[in-house]
């Protein structure tokens, strides 16, 4: 499975961490950045490059990290067929993949340590979605437009 990861200077070091947890997993991992520590820089480029990539592969996953996780969940979520969840527990990554077949796991770097990180991380790289036919029907209609004025 291809994983996607980004950050921004607040989940940077909790990014590094992760990198190498994964790579003792054998995941094939491209890091979207930051790719520097730079006090300050934004969510934005990060989760839009992940974003953009899990988009384009449908059997990909993808991580974000920042500081509170809301940033890079809102940003992932503008994008079409992006179902990106804010998971702070394995059990709520495990119901993300589950029941929303989440493709993109945010993670905050302020409340979530290292050893919490590597079980939400992978709980939701190795969990499946369920595929049950209601399921199916609701994620189906998450990219609807709304008349919202």
């Amino acid at each position: 499975m291809e994983v996607y990861i980004g950050s921004d200077y607040r989940g940077f070091e909790r990014k590094q961490a992760l990198l190498k947890f994964l790579a003792e997993k054998d995941y094939n991992v491209t890091d979207e950045g930051a790719y520097e520590y730079h006090e300050g820089d934004d969510f934005n480029d990060p989760a839009m490059a992940v974003a953009r990539a899990v988009r384009e592969d449908p059997s990909a996953r993808g991580i974000l990290i920042c500081g509170s996780a809301h940033g890079v969940t809102i940003q992932a979520n503008r994008f079409k067929g992006i179902r990106a969840a804010h998971c702070d527990t394995a059990e709520s990554a495990k119901l993300a993949r589950e029941h929303d077949d989440a493709n993109i796991l945010c993670l905050s770097a302020l409340f979530v340590d290292d050893a919490a990180a590597r079980e939400i991380v992978a709980t939701f790289l190795e969990t499946d979605f369920s595929k049950l036919e209601r399921r199916v029907r609701r994620i189906n209609r998450l990219d609807e437009r709304g008349d919202y004025d």
